[in-house]
């Protein structure tokens, strides 16, 4: 008889944190949160931090500059549900020793190899989240992050960094049905393929501002080729662990229950869906991100597009 797999432990409510001195940086959560990686659920090559920023990070710039051995993607999303592009601050990266400012939530795709940082703060306006996804790999460490000297890499004078900034998410993930109190018609992609071509994963997120209705609107769903990290965070930036609402999401079968910041991995082939919310308090953020799948066709967030196809197969 086959086993049958406890998919609870593919589910991180209590998120781990990084084991290194604090550089003392005020105003953002720190140690970073910890929702992915192969110590928390074994054999996964992902490593998601996640953490807000509440004021002008002291001191400024907050990070320096590093090569990092496996692709990153870095997320920048505003807190204000309301007017979601808006980030809340104004932010000079440097990438490849390019200096790169944006305003809006967006995301930064930083390739293996390349120096990146410093990170500077150029202003600020409200609360903000700031999300790291390593790919490749599930352990940050020495391996994956080191000084510029070490590595005897530079930037390439023939690349325009630029490139691999997303100043703006896009809308292309279209619900098949409409939804009240949550993103709508579509959430936002913050990474794919046509964003930047040589990133191959889909990123995107929608918000939540009140009890969704249709009430599930997220059905049963699996991705055959593709894993998925789903991640629903709520907007306290004093307490980032609360989710602000109570979510049932099955995984294979098996109920699991979103009551705080969480992180589920979903092996590919697995089904997961529907979601339900049980309890709604404060606005919070749904965001899939799945590695492989460059194109919506692809990634198929939430299983939409597979069910806008059907029904229109079933009205021809």
């Amino acid at each position: 008889m086959m086993a049958v797999d406890d998919y609870e432990r593919y589910m991180v409510k209590t998120p781990a944190t990084v084991e290194e001195p604090d550089p003392g940086v005020k105003n953002r959560t720190y140690p970073p949160l910890i929702y992915m990686s192969s110590g928390l659920v074994p054999g996964v090559r992902y490593n998601v931090e996640f953490g807000w920023v509440w004021g002008m990070p002291e001191p400024n710039p907050c990070l320096g500059e590093e090569v990092g051995g496996h692709d990153e993607i870095i997320l920048n999303i505003g807190g204000d549900c309301r007017d979601p592009e808006d980030l809340g601050a104004d932010i000079e990266y440097t990438l490849g020793g390019q200096k790169l400012e944006t305003d809006s939530t967006g995301a930064l795709f930083e390739p293996k190899g390349v120096p990146h940082g410093p990170l500077t703060y150029k202003a600020y306006r409200h609360p903000h989240v700031r999300i790291s996804i390593l790919l490749g790999t599930g352990e940050r460490g020495k391996g994956n992050m080191r000084n510029p000297e070490e590595t005897g890499r530079g930037p390439d004078p023939g690349v325009d960094y630029a490139r691999y900034l997303v100043r703006r998410p896009t809308y292309e993930v279209i619900a098949g049905t409409p939804i009240k109190n949550r993103q709508s018609p579509s959430s936002m992609t913050f990474m794919n393929r046509n964003l930047v071509p040589e990133c191959n994963i889909y990123v995107e997120g929608g918000w939540v501002w009140g009890m969704p209705d249709p009430n599930p609107h997220i059905l049963e769903h699996a991705h055959r080729d593709f894993e998925e990290l789903v991640l629903h965070y709520g907007t306290d930036y004093e307490h980032p662990e609360e989710l602000c609402g109570e979510i049932e999401f099955p995984v294979g079968g098996q109920m699991l229950r979103l009551d705080r910041t969480s992180m589920v991995y979903v092996p590919k082939g697995v089904s997961h869906g529907p979601l339900v919310w049980k309890k709604y308090t404060a606005p919070h953020l749904e965001i899939a991100i799945i590695p492989g799948a460059g194109s919506l066709a692809e990634a198929d967030p939430g299983g939409h597009q597979e069910k806008i196809q059907r029904n229109k197969h079933n009205r021809s």
